[in-house]
């Protein structure tokens, strides 16, 4: 008999104690999804949820009861948040699908463990484990747990008709927890239905695509929504592109200690062409600092294979670092992966690493003038104020940042008599 009662989470005691809760007065609670998947497959457990017979309201008149707080974060689909010692656990209700759209689906509350698993997506993601830890299998999710197959419930053309975004979870959770080659029925199914995926909200689509992205090593997952047809669908951009930089950045990401940012995995599978970038970002609907970040990295210059350090301090008070070091960090994984039979490559890849903890570390240099100042040096209000002030500011950056104020004020009285 499987259990997860050996499992360090599994006897806190706060979870304890709603698990109690629950479970007394003929209502029943079982833990559900993610943590009793993670535990199984020796992953850590971060989010608990929990699985109820009893209706939501009287999960909440429990828990004021008892003392605890509860927060009715989706209480017209059956869910709680009960938040004990500061730590939240998400109480569902059991559900039943009365109609879906493949967008929404309308639910009825119920009693039915087997109803309740069914309508979930994946069998990995439908186990269950009661108040003693015993593992409750509905779907065969444990076959599928051991061999690290990431398999629809039922058939897998009827679960992505009841939710579009079950395709983009299906290579997530491949991305996250597969082995091999992706189920063949669930692959199918995917690239069948790939049109409907347009019929979803931008928002979901990115929030999908993002924790794809994220996942440790999304390479392989990348690899199988091109041949779907999948990842063109939802990144039109990528596809003459291509995703040949990402096990490259991955390697790099492991080799220098760098945490997976899911935009500069987007920005190795997509062209740096501003007006492209664009459309993506109205498409997506990215947030203003994602729009931001890719801005930048677009609009910075490529790193030269021979550019000088004095060079690049010129490049980072232009562009600011943002983009430059998503630039650099992209070039040294392609350098690294040229292997060691390449000496230039080796060359750049140091030059890049170098560049990159001076962008890393880059303090930008504060310029002595202010328009007060050519003013002062009685040029005009207007224009000409603007253009003074840029020329000096120019002069100043092409010598390095080494002119002190005392000379720029000199060069600028020299430049306000002119003309």
């Amino acid at each position: 008999m499987t259990s997860v009662s050996g499992e360090a989470w599994f006897s806190d005691p706060a979870l304890v104690r709603v698990l109690s809760l629950l479970n007394s007065d003929g209502g029943e609670a079982r833990v559900a999804g993610g943590a009793v998947r993670n535990s199984l497959m020796g992953l850590p457990v971060a989010d608990v949820d929990i699985a109820t017979t009893l209706r939501p309201e009287t999960v909440v008149e429990r828990a004021k009861a008892a003392g605890i707080k509860a927060v009715p974060t989706g209480i017209e689909h059956g869910t709680v948040t009960l938040v004990v010692d500061k730590v939240p656990f998400e109480v569902t209700t059991l559900r039943r699908d009365v109609a879906t759209n493949g967008r929404h689906a309308e639910v009825a509350f119920g009693t039915d463990w087997q109803m309740d698993a069914e309508r979930r997506d994946l069998t990995i993601n439908a186990l269950y484990a009661t108040a003693d830890g015993t593992v409750v299998d509905l779907v065969n999710g444990l076959p599928d747990i051991e061999s690290r197959t990431v398999r629809f419930i039922g058939d897998a053309a009827t679960r992505i008709a009841e939710d579009h975004l079950r395709i983009l979870r299906f290579f997530r959770f491949f991305a996250l927890y597969g082995s091999g080659r992706p189920d063949a029925e669930g692959l199918k199914a995917c690239a069948r239905a790939k049109g409907s995926l347009a019929k979803l909200s931008a928002e979901r689509v990115w929030s999908e695509t993002k924790k794809l992205l994220a996942a440790s090593d999304p390479g392989r997952a990348l690899l199988w929504m091109r041949q779907a047809g999948v990842l063109s669908e939802i990144l039109p951009e990528s596809e003459k592109w291509g995703i040949d930089a990402i096990p490259a950045l991955i390697e790099a990401e492991k080799a220098f200690g760098w945490n997976p940012d899911a935009l500069l995995r987007l920005a190795a599978i997509v062209p740096p062409d501003r007006e492209r970038l664009k459309v993506l970002v109205e498409r997506l609907r990215l947030s203003k600092a994602e729009a931001a970040n890719l801005e930048y990295w677009a609009a910075a210059p490529e790193i030269a294979p021979k550019l000088a350090e004095t060079a690049f301090e010129r490049l980072l008070y232009r562009n600011g670092p943002v983009g430059l070091t998503m630039r650099l960090k992209l070039a040294l994984s392609s350098a690294r992966a040229k292997g060691l039979g390449d000496a230039d490559a080796l060359a750049f890849a140091g030059l890049c690493q170098r560049l990159l903890a001076k962008a890393q570390n880059w303090q930008k240099p504060s310029f002595p003038l202010t328009g007060a100042d050519v003013l002062a040096a009685g040029v005009a209000p207007g224009p000409k104020v603007g253009v003074v002030l840029g020329a000096i500011e120019d002069e100043w950056v092409a010598g390095n940042f080494n002119e002190g104020r005392a000379k720029l004020l000199a060069r600028l009285e020299a430049l306000a008599t002119e003309g």
